[in-house]
């Protein structure tokens, strides 16, 4: 159901206020060059400092300026079961085709409990879930086991965007769920070896500045032809490693800023990158033959 390359596209704000003509902008930018959906909302979207009014306003543009050539996946994970059901009836209420849902952060639930939260979400809606484990956010790790048992047992949860860093864990849920579930890397750098174990595709933080070389590496795994996709991977890479000397989304917003695609300052707690950093992150885009 998902293959390719789903930027996880930022939100962009112009003094604190969302932007929406450059988030159209943005995504319009993304869809010319090859990208197979948007995900908006997500953390590099920054779900956590978006007002519930927010989060509906951005699902309803992304839904508009799509026009349907693309899926639109909502971030819509909390850490509270209800509240995330809430969430996902806003997403499909605002014409989200699927919905991205991250494990429940800081009160670290059991495998049983990861199970019935997606359990009560899978319940509450017809659109596909993908599940979203990144255990360095969340203090939350869920087992391949457990994502099998979900998937066996509830139809619409179809997915996982897999950001363990741990690429046994994608071998095992490859493993235990073969190809009709969708394994997506949740780490631009893990991208191409998770493709070539048997992922999918990549929710990706880069292709938000580099939409068609990470459509293109897809594309080319997809198709068998991994030493062209190892030739992308290789040279995408130094600037992925420059996009993370930072907490997400700091580098990538100030890497759209640098290349004059709207991005705006990300919201407190979250502040502009440093001058060095951002000295750093100039060199790596010049270097790679972007002009700026």
């Amino acid at each position: 159901m998902y293959k390719g390359s789903y930027p996880a596209i930022v939100t962009p704000f112009k003094s604190d206020k969302i932007d929406e003509q450059g988030f159209r902008k943005n995504i319009k930018f993304l869809l010319v060059n090859g990208s197979s959906g948007i995900v908006a909302c997500a953390t590099t979207g920054e779900s956590p400092s978006l007002t519930n009014d927010e989060f509906e306003s951005v699902i309803k543009a992304a839904v508009d300026e799509t026009k349907n050539k693309v899926p639109v996946i909502a971030g819509a994970g909390t850490n509270s079961t209800t509240k995330t059901i809430d969430l996902v009836k806003k997403a499909e209420k605002c014409g989200a085709q699927g919905v991205l849902v991250v494990t429940p952060y800081y009160n670290k639930p059991t495998q049983d409990g990861l199970y019935q939260h997606y359990r009560e979400i899978s319940l509450s809606t017809k659109l596909p879930i993908i599940i979203y484990n990144v255990p360095s956010r969340t203090g939350c790790n869920i087992l391949p086991k457990t994502v099998a048992r979900l998937a066996t047992d509830h139809k619409n949860i179809v997915a996982i965007k897999e950001a363990s860093g741990n690429l046994d864990q994608v071998s095992e849920l490859q493993m235990l769920l073969g190809n009709d579930f969708d394994i997506l890397s949740g780490d631009d750098s893990l991208t191409f070896p998770m493709m070539a174990i048997g992922a999918k595709g990549v929710i990706s933080v880069v292709a938000n500045i580099l939409p068609k070389q990470i459509a293109d590496m897809c594309r080319a795994c997809l198709e068998q032809n991994f030493e062209q996709a190892r030739q992308i991977h290789l040279k995408v890479f130094p600037v992925i490693k420059a996009l993370f000397i930072e907490t997400n989304p700091i580098p990538v917003k100030k890497a759209m800023e640098l290349m004059g695609l709207p991005a705006g300052k990300p919201r407190l707690p979250l502040v502009e990158m440093t001058k060095e950093n951002t000295v750093l992150l100039r060199k790596q885009l010049v270097q790679f033959g972007i002009d700026l």
